[in-house]
């Protein structure tokens, strides 16, 4: 014997009813022994609660009367054949003229009973079994209609009556023996041993079917619904949920606890009492194999089984030094706080015995302080206890799984996934079985956190990468593309999914936190992106996004968005960016980025502020950290330099190849923003910062190359003037390095705590000597790097190595994420 149960949203329609029809076909085909329990049509119950008030209220309920005939007179049009409408239809209208009578009653009396209440929300499951047990018949089943109150007898507690098990069980056998047909069965109802109408309360279908499930000793419940089964987490919360193949009542139990909607725990009792597997399917994918919930535990490997959250909750703190070592504190307390009803969801006591923390529903707040006051009155005006202290607008979270007692380093996995996204703990309560460990944080990280966990624990092979990116000119435009040509590779290779799910430019920002169309963004962003002015806006709706693994990237050379770091990373949110402007700042606004992103467990990345994408800070990094010691760092660091004097030779005079360099974009539209070695003096302060010198940008010593007249120019036609009146000056630099056999480079060195930038000669044994191009060299003479110094070389700007660059720092926080969580 099978006890299936069907809920509102499977039947809500004549089509989905069909559906049901054609699912119970099959079963009984196979020879299947089967009952059906079934709810009323989905909305019909609001929908019978609000004609009661209505007619209490002595408001006109007679179009919404008119509306529920409609709708059932409309199912038996669509789903039984002619020549049987007649008397399904007079048997409803029999029922529906005795609703009409019982609304009519409660218009008079202005009042709507607890009893007359159950009699009138009745007429909903009665209704839909009805009209259910027909459409079977026609169809080829051996069904009947059961009216479960001929059966399922209860005490008068109108509302939430309870079950007489005894006399329930007792009944459903000797029904069953005696009626061989498929019996399609009413849910939510029973009645009195006087027979009068009551109904089951919050569940009441579900209840229903487990209890016929105890009292026929059935083999198994299905309870079919308009989800797969049970979700490792809510998936309107978690995109990524998936179902739970198998699970235990208990961890059903905490699951449903603690959020999770598909069960409701008090009505699977008698099924749970008679050890009788639960299966949750999905009506509109029958052929999904769904939830099975059942006494046998499984040995899958992952220990935990879902990530529950009960979104709204108070924190209530009991606490003073009279309770230490003080007996029975904890049984007056919940023993107060139950006598007035105030359900307490999560206990924890420090071993101090100080304080005890509990959480509850915020609408028992004034209960609980008023009750918990009087309780302990006498405590309270003797300065034993405190007043009760409230923590408001908290969320509660729960990971849930048998098999965690079983793994060490459950709680610490945890810990670590809400940890690294920013996420805080105000409290945690874990009992002695391990089954589950729940954890108390602010309603607004609830999200974020359950996606955290949830990729903790069943995605840890896989990460969701949310970046946030601010200039999207030629790097980041550059960027983009990269991103999307690389994506499906790191997906499938790296287990790195990257969504771009903030951009924005000088004007427009646009959001999606399903991910931005790389396909289409700049005409999204054109189209759908809103007013954007300051990178506050920005900033404010990602933090307002609050995604776990988030990075920000800086694509800009704006001071107003570096200045902006801080905020970010104190967000929790990791920064990438080829923004010199925040990191070459003061000395101590250096430190403090750097040690809130060490707080914040988040990565702050500036690599390409040097190199573009060569590995100059990571080499250097890597060298001081195994134990090497830097003795001096010498540096071609810009690219426009390196062109001109690369290419400055006796057939290119000084003036000339300035020029072409302009021309072709090495330089800035004024070139001394480049021959000034402002940029290079950047460059090399952060080297020595990285190094471990403490040192201001006024430290950093610029031997000028240009002429004074070359430096007063008004405007750049001017300077190019005076620079071809110059040009005698450079030839001489330029020959005289010649006549020596070396080559003029202008060259950025750090050594014994100092920093310079000069153009030097250098000859054939020197690593500069063979530059070309536009490239960079940096040259690393370190107690292991002595004889031969360590040499690292390429291009040094470009929109596509500077781009590379910020995504291979992308690539590396991503697989830090990784690590961690596999950890």
């Amino acid at each position: 014997m099978k006890v299936l149960k069907f809920g509102g949203s499977s039947v809500a329609k004549p089509e989905r009813i069909m559906q049901i029809v054609e699912i119970l076909k099959q079963y009984y085909a196979k020879g299947e022994k089967f009952t059906v329990v079934f709810s009323a049509f989905g909305g019909v119950t609001d929908q019978l609660i609000g004609m009661c008030q209505d007619a209490q209220n002595n408001k006109d309920f007679s179009l919404s009367l008119g509306a529920f005939r409609e709708r059932h007179v409309t199912a038996v049009e669509a789903l039984i054949e002619e020549q049987n409408k007649e008397n399904i239809l007079l048997d409803l209208k029999e029922n529906h003229d005795d609703l009409e009578k019982l609304l009519t009653g409660i218009s008079l009396l202005g009042e709507v009973s607890p009893r007359t209440l159950d009699h009138v929300l009745s007429f909903g499951e009665r209704n839909s079994a009805y009209i259910i047990s027909h459409v079977l018949k026609e169809n080829g089943i051996n069904a009947a209609y059961l009216d479960a109150r001929k059966v399922l007898k209860t005490n008068s507690n109108f509302n939430n009556a309870k079950v007489n098990l005894k006399k329930t069980y007792s009944n459903i056998k000797e029904y069953y023996k005696n009626h061989q047909e498929i019996q399609i069965v009413t849910g939510f109802v029973g009645s009195t041993e006087q027979g009068v109408t009551t109904t089951l309360g919050r569940g009441g279908s579900d209840y229903t079917c487990s209890l016929l499930a105890a009292g026929l000793g059935a083999d198994c419940m299905e309870i079919w619904t308009d989800v797969n089964g049970v979700m490792t987490a809510d998936p309107r919360k978690v995109p990524k949920a998936f179902t739970i193949p198998t699970m235990t009542y208990s961890e059903a139990m905490e699951m449903s606890h603690f959020g999770a909607k598909v069960i409701y725990p008090p009505t699977l009792q008698p099924a749970l009492h008679e050890n009788i597997p639960l299966y949750i399917k999905n009506t509109f994918e029958p052929d999904f194999i769904g939830t099975l919930i059942s006494d046998k535990k499984d040995d899958g490997k992952n220990p935990i089984k879902g990530v529950s959250s009960i979104s709204s909750v108070s924190l209530l703190t009991l606490q003073g030094s009279g309770m230490v070592g003080v007996s029975g504190i904890s049984a007056r307390l919940f023993g107060a706080l139950g006598r007035a009803k105030v359900n307490v969801i999560i206990i924890t006591q420090g071993s101090s015995e100080h304080s005890i923390t509990f959480a509850i529903q915020p609408n028992q707040i004034a209960m609980a302080k008023e009750t918990i006051h009087q309780e302990f009155e006498y405590e309270r005006q003797s300065g034993l206890v405190d007043d009760i202290k409230i923590e408001e607008g908290l969320s509660a979270i729960a990971v849930v799984g048998e098999n965690m007692r079983y793994q060490p380093g459950m709680a610490g996995r945890l810990f670590s996934a809400l940890g690294k996204n920013g996420v805080n703990i105000v409290a945690i309560a874990q009992g002695s079985s391990e089954l589950n460990i729940s954890t108390i944080i602010k309603q607004e990280d609830e999200k974020k956190a359950l996606n955290a966990i949830h990729e903790a624990f069943f995605l840890s092979h896989t990460k969701s990468l949310h970046l946030y990116m601010v200039g999207v000119g030629l790097i980041g435009s550059t960027l983009i593309r990269q991103i999307q040509e690389q994506a499906a590779y790191l997906k499938e290779n790296n287990a790195l999914e990257i969504k771009i799910v903030g951009l924005a430019n000088s004007k427009q920002m646009l959001f999606n936190e399903e991910g931005i169309d790389l396909n289409d963004w700049a005409e999204e962003l054109k189209e759908k992106g809103t007013n954007y002015q300051r990178i506050h806006q920005f900033i404010d709706k990602m933090k307002a996004m609050n995604l776990q693994n988030s990075i920000f990237l800086d694509n800009t050379a704006n001071s107003q968005v570096a200045q902006s770091y801080e905020n970010i990373l104190d967000a929790s949110i990791s920064v990438s960016t080829p923004n010199k402007i925040a990191v070459s700042s003061t000395f101590l606004q250096y430190q403090r980025l750097k040690n809130i992103a060490k707080q914040r467990n988040v990565s702050f990345m500036y690599e390409t502020n040097v190199g573009a994408g060569l590995p100059v800070i990571s080499t250097l990094n890597d060298l001081m950290n195994s134990g090497d010691k830097i003795l001096k760092i010498e540096g071609v660091l810009s690219g426009s330099l390196s062109f001109i004097f690369n290419n400055f030779n006796e057939t290119n005079d000084f003036y000339t190849i300035v020029k072409e360099a302009q021309k072709a974009g090495y330089t800035e539209p004024d070139p001394r923003d480049d021959l000034s070695g402002q940029d290079v003096r950047r460059k090399i302060l952060i080297l020595s910062r990285e190094a471990g010198y403490t040192m201001e940008s006024k430290e950093v010593q610029i031997h000028s190359i240009l002429p004074q007249s070359c430096i007063d120019a008004k405007t750049v036609d001017d300077f190019f003037e005076e620079l071809k009146k110059n040009n005698k000056h450079f030839d001489t630099l330029r020959k005289k390095a010649e006549n020596k056999g070396e080559k003029l480079r202008m060259i950025a060195t750090l050594e014994n705590g100092k920093a310079e930038i000069a153009l030097r000669s250098v000859d054939a044994n020197h690593p500069f000597y063979s530059l070309s191009g536009s490239d960079n060299m940096i040259v690393f003479t370190t107690e292991r790097y002595k004889e031969r110094p360590l040499v690292v070389r390429g291009p040094g700007a470009g929109a596509e190595v500077t781009a590379a660059g910020v995504f291979a720092e992308v690539i590396t926080i991503g697989n830090k994420l990784l690590a961690s969580s596999r950890g």
